[in-house]
């Protein structure tokens, strides 16, 4: 497995991945899938910031993504991001997210733009509650009922990573 980060040619398998996910799961919360115009902004938006995108590539094909950006657009939460680790169904139980978040929490670690690293995570999602356990995220919230797809309300964990950096 290679973990690197994404160029530009890697949108439309990111899409494909983006997109089954708001289709099929309660991991993205949109109700409509979005195009490839949508994902060339993240990027540039991403990558412009800094902040990283990053990729898995098994044999060739793009098993996976993961990113983080802006928890909220008020200054006082500049050092704070929020991460997003998304697995191709394909690939999914062979350590993709387990590669993709190492890397992306030493590029927070290593920053030093980044104190506060925020995961909201839909709480039926044990795997990826107990994945983020494993990298030192905590629970700080749970907060009951604030999304509603596939004709049920959901309820949102947040858990959070903090990392030693003072401004």
């Amino acid at each position: 497995m290679l973990i690197r980060d994404a160029a530009e040619p890697d949108l439309g398998a990111l899409l494909a991945i983006h997109n089954t996910n708001i289709a099929e799961s309660t991991a993205i919360w949109d109700t409509g899938e979005v195009d490839l115009d949508d994902r060339r902004a993240w990027f540039s938006t991403r990558t412009t910031a800094g902040m990283p995108i990053l990729v898995a590539e098994i044999d060739g094909e793009l098993a996976g993504y993961a990113s983080y950006g802006p928890w909220r657009p008020k200054s006082g939460y500049r050092f704070t991001v929020e991460n997003s680790v998304y697995v191709d169904k394909r690939f999914q139980r062979r350590g993709v997210a387990t590669a993709l978040l190492t890397e992306l929490v030493s590029r927070a670690a290593g920053s030093h733009r980044v104190h506060a690293m925020i995961a909201a995570i839909e709480s039926g999602n044990s795997a990826s509650i107990t994945l983020h356990e494993r990298f030192g995220f905590r629970t700080v919230g749970e907060l009951p009922e604030v999304g509603h797809k596939f004709g049920h309300w959901m309820d949102l964990t947040l858990m959070q990573r903090n990392f030693p950096f003072e401004p």
